[in-house]
């Protein structure tokens, strides 16, 4: 497996930018230097990420989102280690 991140990655299975395998070994998301756990999908290119709007779902279920713009930083998450 690689240990680089694609450049979009969505959550959503019926994206064509969702990657199952990436997913499981745990993504975390720095937007603008702060941590975010609700991110449904990402572009590091073009500088943005995609964030539920609430609680409002649209006609099929999904929850509606709004786009942010600015700095992201997407990183695997490590396993906790026992000490």
């Amino acid at each position: 497996m690689k240990d680089t991140l694609p450049d979009r990655l969505s959550v959503n299975p019926k994206s064509p930018y969702h990657d199952a395998d990436v997913l499981a070994r745990g993504i975390g998301i720095r937007f603008n230097g702060v941590e975010k756990t609700n991110v449904e999908e990402y572009c590091v290119s073009e500088g943005w990420v995609r964030v539920p709007a609430g609680k409002a779902r649209d006609r099929h279920g999904d929850p509606m989102t709004i786009r942010l713009k600015g700095e992201v930083v997407p990183y695997f998450l490590e396993a906790q280690e026992a000490p």
